[in-house]
Parts: C-alpha cells; sequence; structure tokens
C-alpha cells in the first residue's frame, strides 16, 4: 500500500509541476516558474523515494532524496527572495 501512496504523490507533484508551468507560458508570471520548476524536482524526490523504498529496500539513498529536495527547493526559494514584482 506504501509503495501505491508514494506513486501517487509523485503523480501528483507532476501534475502540478506540469500546470503551473503550462500556465507560466500563458501568463509569464515568474512566481508560476519557481513553483513548476520546484514541484518538478518533487517529482524526482518522490521517484527516489520509490526507489529507495520499493525497489531497493536494502540501500540507503536517504542522502541523495535530501539533495534532490534542497534542489528542488531551491528555484522556490530564489524566486521568493531575489524576484520583485
Amino acid at each position: 500500500m506504501a509503495s501505491v501512496i508514494y506513486l501517487l504523490c509523485a503523480a501528483t507533484a507532476a501534475a502540478c509541476a506540469v500546470l503551473l508551468l503550462r500556465s507560466y507560458r500563458k501568463t509569464r508570471v515568474k512566481l508560476l516558474l519557481w513553483s513548476g520548476l520546484c514541484f518538478g524536482g518533487m517529482v524526482v524526490n518522490n521517484v527516489l523515494l520509490v526507489v529507495d523504498r520499493v525497489v531497493l529496500p536494502e540501500q540507503d539513498l536517504r542522502t541523495w532524496r535530501l539533495v534532490a529536495a534542497l534542489l528542488a527547493l531551491m528555484p522556490l526559494l530564489y524566486g521568493l527572495v531575489a524576484e520583485d514584482e
């Protein structure tokens, strides 16, 4: 059951990323771009979670997952701090 939830989280993050980036393409609001990139990174994080917990349970990919989460949050942090619209 946990693997289904992990995959649903990845699918939800992917849907959010697609919707945000598609909306950015139409409106050119920078915050949508940064949010879309953040959710794109969260997709990578969730896929790594599936690989860590389901595919390779004997391996510990926690460090890679944390790095992916940090890299995913950096565009949104940049967008919130540096952009002044």
